[in-house]
């Protein structure tokens, strides 16, 4: 058998040491998610608990990343809000349950829909992001990305009503800014024209306008771009400038019809 011992001493953690519980932090959310938010298939009616479990471990993790003080702020500040942000997660729950035809109640939605998981998440971490709190926004956002496959940064502004159809492989960059009513399908990209640690405290993702609807497989890049409000952004379109109000911007697909006269005609010649 392998010296386990001797391998283990060899393997050295380069990173700094961050005394926080993932996974104790992961469940403090799921459970203030699924038992206080949005009970509906938990049996157990005291909520207060649960939240108090939540306000405990958020404490007891961000005290091990600044000081007890800030820590009990931070915290205090966030279940402050967590009332009117209830209200307004339900109602975005509605907007789901009226634009997918295939949702038979906003429950439905809440149980067993990716984009508002992610939804959720987001906005809970938003507010983490907004009072300066280490590791614990990205670590929550993180977790949605990985559960549901939808990357919003916790860092993005995002406006009332927003709905995701679908949702798998959607990014959404840290500087978005993104207004009220705005629909996003799968596959879409806001993203950044490039790269680099100097742009770290510059905008380098997009801002996306009032009612705007944006189909499966868009790329829109650049911190100084922007799609006016009323904007339709086709399936796989490839923006890197502004676009006015009211544009429709899509990427023609090229049709050709292959000779039917040929024993072998035009037809694709390919091996999966």
């Amino acid at each position: 058998m392998i010296n386990i011992y001797k391998i283990a001493n060899k393997l050295r953690a380069e990173s700094k040491h961050l005394p926080i519980n993932r996974i104790e932090l992961e469940d403090a959310l799921n459970t203030l998610i699924h038992r206080v938010l949005f009970p509906i298939c938990d049996q157990e009616k005291s909520r207060e608990k649960k939240l108090y479990y939540f306000y405990s471990v958020l404490v007891e993790n961000i005290t091990a990343l600044l000081d007890r003080k800030q820590a009990e702020e931070i915290v205090d500040q966030f279940i402050a809000k967590l009332p009117a942000l209830q209200d307004q997660l339900y109602e975005e729950a509605e907007v789901y349950s009226q634009n997918d035809p295939a949702a038979k109640s906003v429950e439905e939605v809440i149980l067993t829909y990716p984009g508002f998981f992610a939804q959720v998440v987001y906005r809970i971490s938003h507010e983490f992001y907004k009072m300066n709190t280490p590791i614990v926004p990205r670590l929550f956002s993180e977790y949605a990305h990985s559960k549901v496959g939808i990357d919003i940064n916790p860092g993005a502004e995002i406006g009332k009503a927003f709905y995701i159809d679908h949702g798998t492989g959607i990014v959404i960059g840290e500087t978005t800014i993104i207004g009220d009513n705005v629909k996003i399908y799968q596959g879409v990209t806001l993203g950044a024209l490039f790269v680099t640690k100097s742009q770290s405290n510059r905008k380098r993702h997009p801002t996306i306008e009032d009612n705007v609807v944006i189909y499966a497989g868009a790329t829109i890049l650049g911190g100084t771009t922007v799609v006016g409000h009323d904007s339709v952004i086709g399936g796989n379109a490839w923006l890197t400038k502004s676009v006015v109000p009211y544009s429709l911007v899509q990427q023609n697909a090229e049709i050709r019809i292959h000779n039917t006269l040929s024993p072998k005609g035009d037809i694709l010649d390919f091996n999966i």
